[in-house]
Parts: C-alpha cells; structure tokens; sequence
C-alpha cells in the first residue's frame, strides 16, 4: 500500500510540474490566430492584410517585435511604399533591391492572410520566423516556378538586429520557400 501512494504521489505531482512548464502565457497578444484550413474563394484573396500569430510564435519574448516589422514590410509592399520598405530591412537587402528592382518586383502584388508560425533565435542578433501568406498578382508577375494569379506561401524569413532594431535580413539560398497554387 505505501508503494502504490508514493508512484501516485509522484505521478500527480509530476503532471502538476507538466502543466506548469507547458502553459502558454497569461497575457496573449491581441493578433492570434489559429491555423485555418478553410479556404477562401479566389475573389477574397489575400484575405486580410494583418500580420497574426500562432499561439507558438505569440509565446516567444520577440513576439511584438517580429509582429511590429512584418506588418511594416507587408504595408510597404501592399502601399509600393519603397521608402516605408527601406526602414524595416536590413542595409544588405536594401543594396539587392534598389527602388527600380523592388518596384518590378512587387509592382502588382497584393499580400494577405500573413500567419506568423514560428519564430527561432539563431543567436542574440539573429531570428528565422516562419512565415506564410497569400500573394495575389498578375500571372506574369508571379514566381516564374508558379505563374498564377494567386499564390500561397510558406517561407523562412531571417531577421536580423541592425542598429538596434529588428529589420527583415536578406534571404540567403539555404531555405527554399514553398508555392502553392490558391
């Protein structure tokens, strides 16, 4: 008998300890969003152009910070707003785009549904965030590998801290985005 209380004993105990280190914070912030598996219909795509986050990315510490550039860097490019843009990325991704580049580059897009998933430090200076989002487009302006309308995406973006702010870094080829078709 005192065998059996001692193994419940620790087994509440140990389930107590489990839910404590696995509670998601108290304070959540306001963009979250569970991942959807409805579908919209093309005539609503992207679908809404702010920046949320899953309940996994909303519990990393650089959470509002992450939240704060992306939302930037989506209005920039939803505004073709070159110098908005030019404040939330990194001095090496501006020198790879210049205003001509980024313009082509994002002259008919139009992004939404933007589901922040993940977000990993690689060191104090370094974050990967997984991200995905819609992308609409003319066909010729999207990626030559999927020239549609409408475009799903899942990608890694580095973020990188530069003067002391977070600014989106530029992408290196080490991470390969995935398309998809709406």
């Amino acid at each position: 008998m005192p065998v059996v209380i001692v193994v419940v004993s620790i087994m509440v105990g140990g389930g107590l300890l489990a839910r404590e280190l696995y509670r998601l914070p108290e304070t959540v912030p306001d963009a979250i969003l569970a991942e959807s598996t409805t579908a919209r219909p093309l005539a609503q795509q992207p679908g809404p152009d702010t920046v949320e986050l899953t309940p996994d990315a909303a519990a990393h510490p650089r959470s509002a910070a992450v939240r704060t550039v992306l939302q930037t860097y989506y209005d920039s490019i939803n505004h073709r707003d070159y110098d908005l843009w030019k404040t939330v990325v990194t001095r090496e991704r501006i020198q790879a785009r210049p205003r001509s580049t980024w313009l082509n580059d994002y002259g008919s897009s139009r992004d939404g549904s933007i589901l922040v998933y993940r977000i990993n430090p690689v060191s104090d200076a370094e974050l990967r965030v997984l991200v995905g989002f819609t992308s609409t487009q003319n066909a010729e302006d999207a990626p030559p590998e999927l020239p549609e309308p409408c475009v799903h995406w899942r990608l890694v973006l580095p973020l990188a801290l530069e003067s002391g702010t977070w600014k989106v870094d530029a992408v290196t080829g080490s991470t390969t985005p995935e398309l998809s078709r709406c």
